[in-house]
């Protein structure tokens, strides 16, 4: 019987006891010894996991290199590809453009037919000036046909194939067009040099020349038809003493830029050398 009141009491003081220290937990009275009491084990538990993740970390860093470095092969590969896609649309936009001048230009001057043409090669020395283009014979190209950019001349057909043709530059040393410049109406006679330089001769001195005049072809010579843009006048050289005048031309086409260009297909050239009078000998 003495036992099981001892029990008893035991059990009794032990509840209180637990409902003390929860009573003190609850209200906060318990904190600091708490984390005293907790303190060697959280550092413990925070120098292991520590280490864990060092050696998880060592151990799956060649993996990660190994994902990184393809990865970065793949972003390069498709860095590349949009580089070139990009390329491949700004040609493509360019030569829309040089297109639609194109058109526009054909549409100016509805008498005539053309022919689109693209520049295939260069002359490589500093002494001829001429262009290769992909149209020849095959397409109805002759030699002796104008060629054109929507910005002005190029020059004319000078030899032909089936499939492709050269064509000799205005700037060429061997070129010689009759021309006319506005306002004043003078005539002149526009060559080509070595240096690819457009000088004006012959102009008549009593013509009022300016610099910015334009330079148009004249029709004169039946080498080509009229009123094809040059260029303009940029200098003038004038002696009272020299029989014509002479000047500087400016051309208005960029024959550095010039991928695409038009051929004049219904005019034909007229050789006039025939009909030229030279003098008799005696």
């Amino acid at each position: 019987m003495e036992r099981l009141k001892s029990r008893t009491i035991q059990t009794v003081i032990l509840v209180l006891v637990i409902i003390g220290l929860i009573a003190l937990a609850l209200g906060g009275y318990l904190t600091p010894l708490s984390r005293y009491a907790l303190a060697p084990f959280i550092s413990a538990q925070t120098w292991l996991s520590t280490r864990f993740q060092a050696i998880q970390s060592y151990v799956a860093a060649p993996q990660d290199t190994a994902r990184l470095r393809q990865r970065n092969l793949e972003l390069e590969a498709e860095n590349s590809r949009l580089q070139s896609e990009i390329i491949d649309l700004e040609q493509q936009l360019s030569e829309t453009r040089i297109l639609q001048a194109l058109v526009d230009f054909a549409r100016v001057n509805p008498e005539d037919r053309y022919i689109a043409a693209q520049v295939i090669g260069r002359d490589p020395s500093p002494f001829l000036q001429y262009v290769l283009i992909n149209r020849g014979s095959d397409d109805g190209l002759r030699r002796g046909m104008p060629v054109v950019t929507s910005q002005g001349l190029v020059g004319r057909i000078a030899a032909v194939t089936a499939g492709a043709a050269r064509v000799q530059l205005i700037t060429d040393a061997a070129s010689a067009i009759n021309v006319r410049l506005e306002p004043s109406g003078a005539q002149a006679v526009l060559k080509g040099s070595t240096t690819g330089d457009l000088s004006l001769d012959m102009i008549p001195q009593e013509a009022s020349v300016q610099i910015g005049d334009l330079v148009l072809t004249s029709g004169l010579g039946g080498n080509y038809p009229a009123d094809i843009v040059i260029g303009q006048v940029t200098n003038l050289r004038s002696q009272d003493t020299d029989l014509f005048q002479r000047a500087s031309v400016q051309p208005a086409v960029d024959f550095t830029q010039m991928p695409i260009v038009l051929i004049i297909t219904n005019f034909r050239p007229v050789d006039v050398t025939p009909l030229i009078p030279t003098p008799s000998t005696p």
